[in-house]
């Protein structure tokens, strides 16, 4: 038997006023959400906001702090950090480490000072000699990374003892006062000269720093080196199948640390005057850094932050040390809250790249 088909008018019929929108799914979005979003795409803001309550609040407590002897005084305390921060960032982009920070600026500070002082090479050339040779451990870092697939913690943790006790090798323990210095090697205290702009003295290491922290925010942001950078600690192997010469990229991030931390050395004649090897920055210096890149709102797991934040830990840094000294508390309290601010900043690095997730 057979069956009738339905006409295709009746059902053009059929459909007629019927609604022709696609479906969609609306999101509603909370104030707590946007919030979240946008300091994933800024994530500056939260070092900036909290470097501002923390001046507020020290100026409140202490009428002596909101002043320029202050500030400038806070700006020298953390020029050497600051620089060293300048390295630590780049090698954290990349989801990497470097804990050889402060060896090599040490190394590098007493390679300039024992190669003038001791083998009679001009200070200029001494000078020269040691940045280049800090950017040759820095590569030396990377190519163990690179090459060999080593951990980068293991790798610098390693490299972190050898430059240090090179150093204390290689200098025979001996420290170059800082009125030999003066008289015979003036150059290698260039940065701890000063300037008087404002009425406040303002050392050159500071201008120094400044502008170091301005042209790599620019390098990062504005170059195609700069996006492999972030590409490289984002996802290394989507880097790689997407043209970037990972190896390459994370050589020369490691050996632009190295410079950055030679140059740290250089200032580190100039700020204390004399070349010492037992110098605390070649203890403390990577620890120092790496506050400062975790509390400037850097992740740790790559890809995402920015150097002028990395300037903003630092400063808030600052900021405690010398407010609390103001107000006449324990020097304990410093480390207390530092700690404090280094927990609560990866605790918002994890809570902002859910975005991402």
């Amino acid at each position: 038997m057979a069956t009738e088909s339905k006409p295709a008018s009746s059902f053009e019929e059929g459909l007629k006023g019927a609604s022709e929108s696609v479906a969609a799914f609306h999101e509603e979005t909370s104030l707590l959400k946007k919030i979240q979003h946008w300091l994933h795409q800024t994530p500056s803001a939260v070092p900036l906001i909290v470097l501002v309550a923390s001046v507020i609040v020290f100026a409140l407590l202490s009428d002596n702090f909101f002043r320029a002897t202050t500030m400038s005084t806070i700006l020298q305390q953390i020029a050497i950090v600051g620089i060293l921060g300048c390295a630590q960032t780049i090698v954290v982009l990349t989801a990497g480490i470097d804990l050889s920070v402060g060896a090599i600026a040490v190394f590098c500070s007493v390679l300039m000072g024992q190669l003038s002082f001791r083998f009679g090479i001009p200070a200029p050339l001494a000078i020269a000699m040691g940045l280049a040779l800090g950017t040759a451990m820095g590569a030396i870092n990377g190519l163990l990374i690179s090459r060999l697939k080593l951990p980068p913690f293991i790798v610098t943790l390693g490299t972190w003892q050898i430059f240090l006790s090179a150093n204390f090798i290689f200098s025979r323990n001996e420290t170059i006062r800082s009125q030999d210095v003066a008289t015979n090697a003036p150059s290698l205290q260039f940065w701890g000269q000063s300037v008087d702009p404002f009425a406040v003295k303002v050392l050159y290491a500071v201008f120094l720093m400044i502008a170091l922290v301005a042209i790599l925010a620019y390098v990062l942001r504005h170059t195609a080196w700069g996006r492999h950078v972030y590409a490289v600690g984002d996802d290394q192997e989507s880097a790689k199948l997407a043209g970037v010469q990972t190896g390459r990229i994370i050589v020369q991030v490691y050996a632009l640390a190295g410079l950055f931390c030679a140059i740290a050395g250089w200032v580190m004649i100039g700020r204390f005057g004399s070349v010492s090897p037992t110098a605390s920055t070649g203890q403390l210096g990577n620890i120092q850094s790496i506050t400062a890149v975790v509390i400037g709102g850097i992740s740790l797991f790559g890809g995402r932050g920015s150097v002028i934040g990395m300037f903003f830990g630092a400063l808030i840094v600052g900021v405690f040390e010398m407010g609390l000294r103001l107000v006449g508390t324990d020097p304990q309290w410093t480390f207390f809250l530092i700690g404090v601010l280094i927990i609560f900043a990866v605790a918002v690095d994890q809570w902002i790249r859910k975005v991402s997730s």
